[in-house]
């Protein structure tokens, strides 16, 4: 979504976005939220039903941190993501109907089907890949700051990442060169707390991953990450100084999964009452929806709308999906790799 002019609501006591984006912007932002949680949802059907093999990482509960981060960026703006990628997906403009064909193994997927849930990309709109490596998207992502920088464009990049690979080699190696060099990068942690089953405060030495970024002589942010405005505001901060020439920075969402791990986790390492409890008072949608109506941005009838129109968009992205051709095995090498030209 691409940043809209300040001045647009007025009063300084307004949330953030209330302040930058238009009534008509902010219900697409809950429109988008609802798409993310409703193509997860159905993918978790799918799957159930036999129709996507292998695996998934689902980020439900997560809405927020993928949107908010997004909302400043234009088409031109990269991203690259993580196993958990498809709210970062959606978020910088992916279409459901090409999405589930790649889950579903179809040509008319995103990579052909070749790519399934962890390697969604669309270069087109600016997304370089979701990653099945954990921190596997940072090194890329300054590599193509590094090139936004090189040839004068006004480009940033955004590098998705979980709490797990705050610990990884990539991600200290990452963040200390984009610093040296002066990259129009931002690190986004979406922190939900758990890197597979171990908690960060058992696998993390600083309090917060925000922490880390003094190291590397770069502003370090924390959020709540479930609060889009709050979220969107870091964001819009980060990608002005990014565009100044001024750096990278380092930003903490400190988000939550209502799912396990993956499609085999068994959940046991949290408690139901932990889980309840985000799910019931820290859901973001459910926050956002009730500032929208706060600030009178929407109705109830209107909210009701966005989701009758998530609810069919779903229901004919899958039926695409079903409809689409499996590859052909005599061609299965193909669209693997990068043809030489």
């Amino acid at each position: 979504m691409a940043q809209a002019t300040a001045g647009k609501a007025t009063g300084a006591n307004l949330p953030f976005i209330y302040r930058e984006y238009s009534p008509e912007q902010l219900k697409q932002a809950l429109h988008k939220m609802y798409l993310i949680r409703r193509f997860e949802e159905g993918a978790e059907d799918s799957y159930t039903r036999g129709l996507i093999h292998g695996t998934m990482h689902l980020s439900i509960g997560q809405e927020a941190s993928a949107m908010g981060i997004c909302m400043p960026l234009t088409l031109d703006d990269q991203i690259t993501s993580t196993h958990r990628g498809h709210g970062h997906c959606i978020a910088k403009g992916a279409e459901v109907a090409k999405m589930f064909a790649e889950f579903f193994g179809k040509t008319t997927g995103y990579c052909r089907g070749r790519g399934g849930s962890m390697h969604i990309a669309d270069v087109t709109t600016g997304n370089l890949g979701a990653n099945g490596i954990v921190g596997g998207g940072l090194p890329i992502a300054v590599g193509a700051a590094l090139t936004a920088k090189r040839t004068k464009s006004e480009r940033v990049v955004v590098s998705f990442f979980g709490d797990g690979a705050n610990n990884e080699g990539a991600f200290h190696e990452a963040l200390n060169m984009a610093s040296i060099w002066k990259l129009p990068v931002i690190f986004v942690c979406e922190n939900n707390g758990y890197g597979m089953s171990t908690s960060t405060a058992r696998s993390t030495a600083v309090a917060n991953i925000a922490d880390r970024a003094a190291a590397y002589a770069m502003p370090g942010v924390i959020v709540d990450g479930n609060n889009l405005s709050e979220v969107a505001e870091a964001s819009h901060e980060a990608v002005k100084r990014a565009r100044a020439g001024e750096g990278p920075t380092l930003i903490e969402s400190k988000t939550y999964r209502h799912r396990g791990h993956s499609k085999s986790d068994r959940n046991r390492y949290r408690t139901k009452e932990e889980i309840e409890d985000w799910m019931t008072n820290r859901d973001p949608i459910t926050l956002y929806e009730t500032q929208l109506q706060e600030f009178g941005v929407i109705d109830q009838a209107g909210i009701e709308g966005i989701r009758e129109a998530v609810r069919q968009e779903i229901a004919d992205a899958i039926e695409f999906a079903k409809a689409s051709p499996s590859p052909e095995i005599a061609n299965l090498e193909r669209y693997v790799y990068t043809e030489s030209l």
